[in-house]
């Protein structure tokens, strides 16, 4: 399996994943064009793409999707709850509707739902062979009953968003900042390391934090304060990278 997020942040977010036989993307909340340039610098064809899953229908999650539909006709793999949301957009697609685990090609995809004020957001457990990733971002908290089943898997792109200190001593209102710090919001830095040092295991080998807020957290403090607290938890994993707003990581493999 390989793995490229394409972009991540406030401003437009998608990942791309390839396997043996299948190709998706998470989200297409970035231009159609700049889909097309970041996946031609892979080497990937955008009309080659299986299916395209809907975290939920933020506009940095779904900017592009129209637009790059109408070219592709890409089939739309999402709940029944962000379909009817997709429609009020105006967004016609070829959709498969997958309210429960489901499959695309070779890729098996478990729906985590997330805590979001976005109606029916939700996260990923994606697998193919015995090679596993989690996706969760834009979420307040990680629900309690999906613990065991995020445990040690090779991958978690994880949202990281903000410091809270940052977001307290910041410029934004006061109710937008209870918002993000809501359960309904993101999760802070200090939440994700958290989260991780729970979830990670011996088959970790890399994470990547996502969703970096432009204005409360910083790319080196994100980082730094979640391997902090997987230092103190006693927690290794080999590799840690930060997924930028309008840069693709490397493509990350884990066959």
């Amino acid at each position: 399996m390989e793995v490229v997020v394409l972009s991540s942040g406030s401003k437009g977010n998608s990942t791309f994943i390839k396997t043996e036989s299948t190709k998706i993307l998470i989200d297409l909340g970035v231009t159609k064009s700049y889909i097309e340039e970041k996946l031609k610098e892979i080497e990937e064809e955008p009309k080659e793409i299986n299916g395209i899953l809907i975290t939920h229908t933020h506009v940095d999650h779904i900017q592009g999707l129209k637009v790059f539909l109408k070219k592709y006709n890409t089939k739309l793999y999402v709940t029944e709850k962000i379909k009817s949301l997709l429609a009020e957009h105006g967004i016609e697609a070829d959709y498969v509707i997958c309210d429960k685990n489901f499959s695309i090609g070779d890729i098996d995809i478990d729906i985590i739902k997330t805590s979001h004020d976005a109606p029916g957001s939700v996260g990923f457990i994606i697998k193919s062979k015995d090679k596993s990733l989690v996706y969760i971002t834009d979420t307040g908290y990680i629900n309690e009953r999906y613990f065991n089943k995020l445990k040690n898997h090779n991958l978690y792109i994880m949202e990281s968003n903000h410091n809270i200190e940052m977001l307290i001593e910041g410029k934004y209102p006061d109710h937008l900042k209870r918002r993000i710090w809501s359960d309904k919001g993101h999760l802070s830095n200090e939440a994700a390391g958290e989260y991780l040092s729970m979830f990670i295991g011996d088959n970790t080998k890399m994470i990547v934090l996502a969703h970096i807020s432009d204005d409360n957290n910083t790319y080196d403090q994100a980082y730094a304060e979640v391997l902090s607290i997987l230092k103190k938890k006693s927690k290794k994993v080999p590799k840690i990278i930060v997924a930028k707003q309008k840069q693709r990581t490397e493509i990350i493999e884990i066959w």
